[in-house]
């Protein structure tokens, strides 16, 4: 793994030991790579170079562009600002750069294109590009005693329980919590979250959550409790655990050594408005994001690299009747791409880059019993290469046929023709263009 544009200094480039986890995943963490002070770009990609245990390439993975923080912003943050100092990447930190996850590392040649798989993924985990935190953003925490690089921990999840950990951290979706729905149930709520509001952490990958907590602004090792500024990317925070007497300062989320556990915090005797924290119950939040690349070599017979993977960003529906498109909005596309719906392929035509256009397959390709049917079919949306190489994507498209009554037994009364005729043409056009479009979450 690399910096973009890097020189190849030991500095930018880093090869990654992947580790098998106890989902079957193997993770891979680039620790010790980081932008150093002389270095003054303002923007980079993590570069990910794959290569099978032969020396064959897989292919070579880019994240998204990644902005680059010289130090936490020490100014108070307004909704007006939040946006004029993008954050991203610290410079001079090592360990939050990011991260390379495979879902499956091994044992691809076995994967399959219909049925239950799971297909390789390969993820990048970087830093977005806004100053703020809105709620149901994702984050990361760490815990570094005494500012040592070494004593550095992060909040993870391991085998159903929260952990400290020194070798790999995990995204947290960071929602706005309300004290009156019950726990796990989040409303939408849209805007910044400040100092002081109720918040939730949910792991990303399990679902796991931590209690309703308030999330507090630290400095000096004091949680002030009277802040309500929006949080910013790298600020040190703290999260007390509600539910305290009125007047007291409260419990906070705290480390020790691996384990998660409760501190109870001492009252300020200089100022009501501040609680002591020890180092342990210190954190530092920064915002995540994840690309990720799935693909499927089961049924290809090539030995060129996967990449670029194409990635579909939006759908859309055009036209009707006999005919329908679809076009593929995205990046990565090329020529040799064709659109799948389920197990059919469909006429893909190629545009540019970033656009194809296909044509929706007749419902009648699903099966021969799809008039009588009242129940919608949903088939995939996904990409296939020239040579076979399969790139699934979480898009789905659905066929919602209008509802006919199957054919009466022999001798019952057939409604007129003139009448059928009538009908077929009143519900010829919704038959056909009935078609609705779902993004699955």
């Amino acid at each position: 793994m690399g910096l973009d544009g890097a020189s190849g200094s030991a500095a930018e480039t880093q090869k990654l030991n992947f580790e098998e986890q106890p989902d079957s995943r193997e993770f891979g963490c680039a620790k010790t790579l980081y932008i150093s002070d002389a270095d003054k770009r303002k923007h980079f990609r993590l570069v990910l170079r794959l290569v099978h245990r032969g020396g064959r390439e897989l292919g070579t993975f880019h994240s998204r562009l990644i902005k680059v923080i010289s130090k936490p912003s020490q100014k108070k943050q307004s909704l007006k600002n939040t946006d004029r100092e993008p954050g991203g990447a610290g410079r001079g930190h090592q360990a939050e750069l990011g991260r390379a996850e495979a879902s499956t590392g091994r044992g691809t040649e076995d994967q399959k294109l219909s049925g239950k798989y799971k297909e390789p993924a390969w993820v990048l985990i970087s830093s977005p590009l806004t100053v703020c935190i809105s709620s149901g953003s994702k984050v990361s925490l760490f815990n570094r005693l005494r500012s040592q690089t070494v004593s550095t921990r992060y909040l993870s999840v391991e085998d159903g329980a929260f952990v400290a950990s020194a070798r790999q951290w995990a995204a947290f979706t960071l929602h706005l919590a309300d004290e009156h729905c019950s726990q796990g149930d989040f409303p939408p709520r849209e805007g910044y979250v400040r100092y002081g509001s109720l918040v939730q952490l949910v792991c990303t990958v399990t679902g796991i959550t931590l209690p309703p907590m308030i999330i507090r602004k630290v400095a000096k090792q004091c949680a002030l409790l009277d802040v309500d500024e929006p949080i910013s990317q790298l600020h040190k925070c703290a999260f007390q655990f509600p539910g305290d007497s009125p007047g007291g300062v409260g419990t906070y989320l705290c480390l020790a050594t691996d384990k998660v556990v409760q501190f109870q915090a001492s009252p300020c005797p200089k100022e009501s408005n501040r609680a002591l924290l020890n180092d342990s119950s210190c954190w530092t939040i920064i915002g995540t994001e994840s690309v990720e690349f799935s693909f499927s070599t089961s049924l290809a017979w090539t030995r060129e690299p996967v990449t670029p993977v194409p990635l579909i960003s939006t759908l859309e529906l055009s036209g009707g009747g006999d005919v329908a498109t679809l076009e593929l909005h995205g990046e990565n596309f090329h020529a040799g791409l064709k659109v799948w719906f389920g197990d059919v392929e469909a006429e893909t035509m190629y545009r540019s880059p970033r656009s194809l256009v296909c044509v929706v397959p007749d419902i009648a390709a699903f099966g021969s019993d799809w008039r009588w049917l009242r129940t919608p079919i949903t088939v995939p949306v996904s990409l296939v290469r020239a040579d076979g190489l399969f790139y699934p994507s979480a898009f789905s498209f659905t066929y919602t046929p209008e509802y006919s009554a199957r054919p009466g037994p022999p001798g019952a009364l057939e409604p007129a023709t003139d009448a059928d005729a009538l009908l077929e043409s009143i519900h010829h056009e919704f038959t056909r263009t009935n078609f609705h479009l779902f993004i699955q979450t």
